[in-house]
């Protein structure tokens, strides 16, 4: 199923490798896509599909079937050295943000603040998992984003 009737094929394809791509960018701060990382990916791709802005729901609903297979392949298929793999993944963003731009306003803005949340959310699981296990219950202030 199309989740954006307006592309081809081939662009929704790829847009659906958004969530991946923005995954993996955030993952690669520390210079690698760890276990934690990737869990915390998967788990939020899972989550994202409905708690999401309604207008991505199908979307979502169709990225999260694929997610983790888009984001295993590109971890192995993105060049290893670190400017490289940067720059490769930077042009690929360039790329879907023409794609997002075809849907209309309302649907960029929507996307951008969804994949700003991907990013969020994938840069703290180090952090979450460090909290998690020595705070295992909630101190406000202190282990409540």
């Amino acid at each position: 199923m199309k989740p954006f009737k307006n592309l081809s094929v081939q662009e929704n394809a790829a847009l659906l490798k958004f969530p991946a791509y923005i995954s993996l960018l955030a993952a690669y701060h520390d210079d690698k896509l760890d276990e934690a990382e990737k869990k915390s990916a998967i788990k939020f791709a899972h989550t994202k599909t409905f708690s999401c802005d309604p207008l991505l729901a199908q979307f979502y609903k169709e990225a999260e079937k694929v997610f983790e297979k888009n984001i295993t392949q590109l971890e192995k298929d993105l060049p290893k050295e670190i400017n490289r793999r940067d720059a490769a993944i930077k042009r690929e963003l360039l790329n879907l943000e023409k794609i997002v731009l075809k849907l209309g306003k309302e649907y960029t803005i929507t996307m951008h603040h969804s994949m700003k949340s991907f990013k969020d959310h994938v840069s703290k699981a180090h952090n979450n998992v460090l909290v998690d296990f020595i705070f295992p219950l909630s101190i406000p202030g202190l282990t409540d984003s």
